[in-house]
């Protein structure tokens, strides 16, 4: 069966499991009402459900390719393209001023995973263009924000990031891109940036890349580091397009998976460019595009595991193998085809909480200026990345597992959903990245976030016990042991934290996982035997994280590089 958009799902945890009432009730979003946010989910489904989703295997099939300079993308890309930027929906968040939407983080994310689940290959474009837009919102001079920001909104133009270079990677602050001043108040690009998502394609008019380099007098590390928007063709004053820029796709990476997303390598020769924000500040302008991006790599992950999970079920459903317990012969009707898809079920629930969670506060941060907001939305982020992907990762190789012999066989699609989302842990910073900046960046502060978090956690499952004695106790003792862990690793040094920073996060999504599985089950009974799946079969995890968690670094050093390689 076809992918079948979860709009009812997003409605209930909407209203039951992340409050975005209390982002409606906000002025900055005050339009978000219940009818409108139906209405978007809805429309958005059917795009995802009857548009985007056929495209999902021509893009496996038939990949993106370079032919003479030029990006030829897969079948019906174009067409599945415009059916987006028609729709509006790149510029969902955007500021209304430059004609976006000006929705909530919130919805803009429950639609980017509906198009991730479809045809996750395609949804990278537009979630590209929208990190650049939120970029350019929040460090552009006026003339770039009215140059470029309509473009992108209308889908005439895309958006790009280029950081990563050829013996740099995560470590940016080693890059090699250099910027000159031209004295005219542009810049002059050299370099080569590789793994460019979406880095040209033949149906937009132009495609605009943000640049990290350094200038002459830019001091080592991430600190002399600026930021360029660099367009492939150089725009005139009235936003026509001018001459081709000095750029150009050196060659596209065969790929394990993602294949009709075109990844480049990208060679910049003197190519113009304009600063965005300061100079040797471009690492906070980069940032707020980062940010952005790591909650909907986040999603991506959810979305896979969405589609994985929908798939492996209909399977289930109608493959008939063996005697099983109801006598129907359905292989869904054997225990262990059950636990898997039960599993996957709550896990892609609970991953989709999460990340929903991290995007509520960033709504809340931005229309309230709360600094208690943007705390929990900075501690989620990483979270959200993180298990959210490892979540996508897990759920399609389960999804294989489900079709047996036939999830290897590539005609069923279920392997295309492991190898696709399988980068997802990678990008946008590796989870191991993501946990480290979790146990260090976000806990700078003490730990008062993560408290201030548990609180919330404990404090409802208090209240719970009257309704759900076991779930509810459970749900708190758990979240008591991770209050108790927290302390201990903020009075560690930052390689022990370092060294349990994996298990200390999947420990802390375990917890938020249980407690939006038990918030949906006191909302709706009918949910109950699921949550009872997370927390009583996936919460018992924590305490084994808990226990790496406290190993520290120590014994990892005592394996040598010597002893590794016997």
């Amino acid at each position: 069966m076809a992918y079948r958009a979860p709009v009812s799902e997003y409605r209930f945890v909407f209203d039951h499991v992340v409050g975005l009432k209390q982002v409606a009730a906000t002025e900055l979003f005050a339009e978000a009402t219940a009818e409108t946010v139906e209405a978007i989910l809805s429309e958005a489904g059917k795009l995802c459900s009857d548009v985007l989703a056929p495209l999902n295997r021509a893009g496996d099939l038939t990949p993106a390719r370079l032919e003479n300079g030029v990006v030829r993308t897969s079948p019906g890309f174009a067409e599945g393209y415009r059916a987006i930027v028609e729709g509006g929906w790149v510029g969902m968040s955007a500021d209304p001023a430059y004609g976006g939407m000006g929705l909530p983080i919130s919805v803009a994310t429950a639609v980017n995973e509906m198009m991730g689940s479809a045809c996750l290959s395609l949804q990278l474009n537009p979630l590209m263009t929208q990190g650049q837009i939120e970029a350019l919102e929040h460090h552009a001079s006026d003339a770039i924000k009215e140059m470029y920001i309509p473009k992108l909104i209308s889908g005439e133009w895309c958006g790009t990031m280029n950081l990563t270079e050829g013996g740099a990677g995560s470590d940016v602050g080693a890059l090699r891109t250099r910027a000159e001043r031209n004295g005219d108040g542009t810049y002059a690009i050299t370099g080569q940036k590789i793994f460019i998502t979406w880095a040209d394609n033949d149906f937009a008019e132009n495609v605009c890349h943000l640049v990290l380099a350094r200038l002459p007098d830019g001091a080592p590390g991430t600190r002399g580091i600026s930021l360029f928007m660099v367009p492939k063709f150089l725009p005139k004053d009235d936003g026509s397009l001018g001459p081709r820029n000095a750029l150009k796709v050196v060659s596209l990476e065969h790929k394990l998976g993602l294949h009709g997303s075109p990844t480049a390598v990208m060679a910049y020769e003197g190519a113009t460019g304009w600063l965005i924000g300061e100079e040797h500040k471009g690492m906070a302008a980069m940032f707020t595009m980062m940010n952005n991006a790591r909650l909907g790599v986040g999603m991506q992950g959810v979305a896979v595991a969405e589609a994985a999970f929908q798939k492996a079920l209909d399977y289930a459903r109608e493959r008939k193998q063996g005697k099983t317990p109801l006598g129907d012969g359905a292989i869904i009707d054997h225990a262990d085809v059950r636990r898997m898809l039960a599993v996957m079920k709550a896990e892609t629930f609970s991953a989709r909480a999460i990340a929903l969670a991290c995007a509520v506060a960033i709504d809340m941060g931005r229309a309230t200026g709360s600094a208690e907001w943007q705390a929990r939305a900075a501690l989620l982020t990483p979270i959200a990345k993180a298990f959210g992907t490892d979540i996508g990762n897990e759920v399609a190789q389960m999804g294989v597992q489900v079709h047996g012999g036939m999830g290897f066989i590539e005609e069923t699609g279920a392997a295309q959903f492991a190898r696709d989302v399988r980068v997802t842990a990678i990008y946008e910073g590796t989870n191991g990245i993501q946990a480290m900046d979790l146990v260090g960046r976000k806990m700078m502060d003490g730990g008062t976030a993560a408290y201030r978090l548990l609180q919330e956690v404990e404090d409802h499952a208090r209240e719970a016990r009257g309704a759900q004695p076991d779930l509810a106790g459970a749900v708190w003792h758990a979240a008591e042991a991770l209050r108790e862990a927290t302390e201990w690793l903020v009075a560690q040094s930052a390689n022990d934290r370092n060294a349990g920073a994996v298990a200390y996060l999947r420990a802390f999504a375990r917890v938020l996982g249980a407690h939006f599985h038990l918030k949906a089950a006191l909302a709706e009974p009918a949910r109950l035997p699921l949550a009872a799946v997370a927390i009583k079969r996936l919460l018992p995890e924590h305490q084994g994280l808990i226990a790496q968690m406290r190993e520290g670094a120590e014994g990892l050093y005592a394996l040598s590089p010597d002893l590794l390689a016997l």
